[in-house]
């Protein structure tokens, strides 16, 4: 009997060979949920909510977390999957398949006799000789659009559709390359997701510059506009009420009419200032120019006649989130004042226009001259392909900007696995006493990436992995699995292609999670549940 039991009769308790037995049989049901995920050729899953909603998916990070996982091993390997996503932005399946696969090869030695101890000890060594063989299979890239293109492409595949990957694979590509400096890192906030429920994904489309989700205040404002200037500013163009509670007396009507205007020239003087910076400027050999004001603040139906007379555009209460993309994009500085205001604090787009889709309407800004913010669009038919689409185009994005941080990839279809299988079945010679039990289950378990794959394309997977062991051993090259034909192919030659820091995250995370839970050997119920007098 538990010694808790003593403590709290109430306490309830799984002792040794149980409690393994609970957190092996926790891991390998989450794993043989998401096995049939793995790969491109891996199959769907639908989710329905409580009142109904459904999502399809296979992203294994969106399938975690929106699945209410109760039991508590299965929730501890859930939230270390999503962790995985956050830091490396891919390989959630991968690493619940790999703690299943790990407690699995561990438990038939547990099960002989072997203390996890040993096992875990095993496991340790075998890790930091996998990190090293990673190392190793390292392929150093530039930054050319070729390989970025195969690394996207790799990514998408497994979270897509083939024709809807590839309409994503040149966005995602292009998107990188435009915010990409040397030496800096690639702020992915300034890729804007626009998502319209209109025509289907194949109109999806990279815009240099910045799509808004609003349009023009005024009937006589013009839609569309070639070569404007852009003059962003967070400044207020409606009358407000001020801040310190003041009283006015008059005694007549005239003084009430002189208050009234003098209030109302406050802002009409601002509105004047952006009116004469707009003659100046689209004048002399700028004179077929047009102008374009993005206020963060309100700006009221006077001012916008105002504007509107002088054929500027006005667009009120934009995000904040856009005032600093939109600068980035078109140039020009964001103002707080309409104080000294210059050409210089102008951007400059060739094209700005008005999208109506239903009641919604969309202002475009185009023909940035270097942008430095950019706006993916995304279009589908149903709400269901747009949050696909949505949930694709971020792995995308962190893949390509993964590799370009990392300046190397390493070849994938199986291929690292299988090299790695091979060169810790040599190393277990040079481990002395019980632990080389521990690096041959780490060496199995690593087999589980290509078996799945294999599986999941419709290959028997023992007869794959025997071929690609026998390819790998007599050319000594890294070959992953061809998923048309089952054969083996190289990899590297056929640009496919998967994220160094993923695969190190996934060994790091995957071993230490794995080795926690099998040296449980008792697992407890005795928290307080209540605080109440009388609470179980």
């Amino acid at each position: 009997m538990s010694a808790i039991t003593t403590l709290n009769p109430k306490a309830e308790s799984a002792r040794q060979a149980q409690a393994l037995a609970i957190n092996i049989s926790a891991a390998r049901g989450l794993a043989e949920m998401l096995k049939t995920n793995l790969g491109p050729k891996g199959t769907m899953k639908m989710l329905v909510s409580g009142a109904g909603d459904i999502k399809i998916t296979k992203d294994g990070n969106t399938l975690l977390h929106e699945m209410q996982v109760q039991h508590p091993t299965a929730a501890l390997i859930a939230r270390a999957a999503t962790a995985q996503d956050d830091i490396t932005g891919d390989g959630t399946t991968s690493i619940v398949l790999l703690i299943g696969e790990l407690l699995k090869q561990a438990d038939l030695y547990i099960a002989e006799g072997l203390h996890p101890r040993i096992v875990s000890e095993g496991f340790e060594l075998a890790k930091k000789e996998a990190l090293q063989i990673l190392d190793k299979c390292k392929i150093p890239i530039t930054t050319d659009r070729e390989t970025l293109v195969q690394i996207a492409r790799t990514s998408l595949r497994t979270k897509l559709s083939t024709e809807n990957a590839d309409i994503l694979t040149d966005i995602v590509v292009d998107a990188i390359l435009a915010l990409y400096e040397q030496g800096k890192p690639v702020d992915l906030n300034m890729v804007e997701i626009m998502e319209m429920q209109h025509r289907t994904e194949a109109d999806s489309r990279l815009v240099r510059g910045i799509v808004l989700d609003h349009g023009g205040r005024h009937p006589s404002m013009p839609k569309a506009l070639k070569n404007a200037f852009i003059l962003t500013c967070n400044v207020s163009l409606e009358y407000e009420k001020t801040e310190v509670n003041a009283g006015f007396f008059y005694k007549n009507a005239e003084e009430r009419d002189r208050l009234v205007a003098s209030e109302r020239k406050f802002i009409d003087d601002r509105v004047q200032k952006i009116v004469e910076l707009k003659r100046k400027v689209c004048s002399g050999a700028d004179k077929d120019k047009s102008f374009v004001v993005i206020n963060q603040k309100g700006v009221d139906p006077f001012s916008l006649d105002v504007l509107a007379k002088d054929g500027i555009l006005a667009l009120r209460r934009a995000k904040r989130r856009n005032m600093e993309r939109i600068t980035l994009a078109c140039g020009g500085e964001a103002m707080n004042s309409v104080e000294n205001l210059t050409k210089d604090c102008l951007g400059f787009a060739e094209d700005v226009y008005e999208h109506v889709l239903g009641e919604e309407k969309f202002t475009f800004i185009e023909g940035c001259k270097n942008p430095k913010s950019v706006t993916v669009l995304l279009k589908g038919s149903t709400k269901y392909i747009l949050n696909q689409l949505k949930d694709a185009l971020r792995d995308g994005l962190r893949s390509v900007t993964n590799a370009l941080e990392d300046g190397c990839v390493v070849p994938g279809g199986g291929a690292y696995e299988i090299v790695a299988h091979q060169a810790l079945t040599q190393y277990k010679e040079q481990v002395k006493g019980r632990a080389r039990l521990g690096v041959q289950a780490f060496a199995e378990a690593l087999l589980i990436i290509p078996k799945a794959i294999a599986q999941n394309a419709g290959h028997d997977q023992q007869e794959t992995i025997v071929k690609l062991q026998h390819e790998y051993a007599t050319s000594k090259t890294p070959v992953g699995i061809d998923i048309a034909t089952g054969e083996a192919m190289e990899p590297k030659s056929l640009g496919i292609l998967d994220n160094y820091r993923v695969k190190k995250q996934l060994i790091h995370s995957s071993t230490s999670i794995a080795t926690n839970l099998i040296l449980v050997d008792e697992i407890l119920r005795a928290g307080l549940s209540s605080l109440r007098p009388g609470g179980q």
